[in-house]
């Protein structure tokens, strides 16, 4: 169990301790792999940005997914799932629009609609706080992919068994500090201490990294 988010970040980072003053670059999944990738950041000596990916959630289930999609519109499905629960075209095209539009607003309000982050020819270190179905991870990593980065790290504290596969077949390298085979895999289930971010909450932790570097 982590204490919160702040003391998964620094733990995580232990593990990370290579990429130390080697010109990596952190890239947090906001909301809750902020506070996690600050922490990652502050230990290596890296710099900080944040790489936007969301959820594409079940209509009937939002704490669910059946994919992701990355803020240049590409669009990663769990095909199985959208098969066996039978969403249709027509529920994917809504939510994919619902989703673009919060991808928009969020890189809006965190990031102020800056350019893409600069990685090419770095290693880029995607944090999260966790990978429960692991297709948001896929999508970042796919996205930053397309930056150039000489390498992709995936790291996150807790991960579910199945979603640790997944991402390990499409990134250079996974670190995980947990990993469980539970069913159900729940990633608020390793911390003593969670509750979902607000963006007032988010930009304190950059502003709270940036004040500290």
């Amino acid at each position: 169990m982590f204490k919160d988010r702040t003391d998964a970040g620094r733990q995580l980072a232990q593990a990370l301790l290579e990429y130390r003053s080697t010109g990596a670059v952190v890239l947090a999944i906001p909301m809750g792999g902020v506070p996690v990738g600050a922490e990652v950041a502050r230990k290596l000596g890296a710099p900080l940005d944040l790489v936007i990916p969301r959820k594409l959630p079940i209509p009937w289930n939002p704490e669910a997914g059946f994919g992701a999609m990355t803020i240049d519109g590409e669009i990663v499905l769990n095909r199985q799932l959208i098969e066996s629960m039978h969403i249709t075209k027509q529920q994917i095209e809504v939510v994919c629009e619902m989703v673009k539009t919060e991808i928009e607003r969020r890189n809006k309000a965190l990031r102020h609609d800056k350019p893409a982050p600069n990685v090419k020819g770095r290693t880029a270190i995607i944090v999260d706080d966790g990978l429960a179905s692991g297709y948001t991870m896929l999508a970042a990593i796919r996205y930053v992919r397309s930056l150039g980065p000489s390498k992709i790290v995936a790291a996150v504290p807790a991960a579910s068994a199945q979603s640790a596969l997944l991402v390990e077949k499409e990134t250079d390298e996974l670190v995980v500090l947990i990993k469980s085979a539970q069913i159900p895999f729940a990633v608020a289930g390793f911390y003593l201490s969670w509750h979902d971010l607000s963006d007032e909450e988010v930009k304190a932790c950059l502003e709270e990294y940036k004040t500290a570097c």
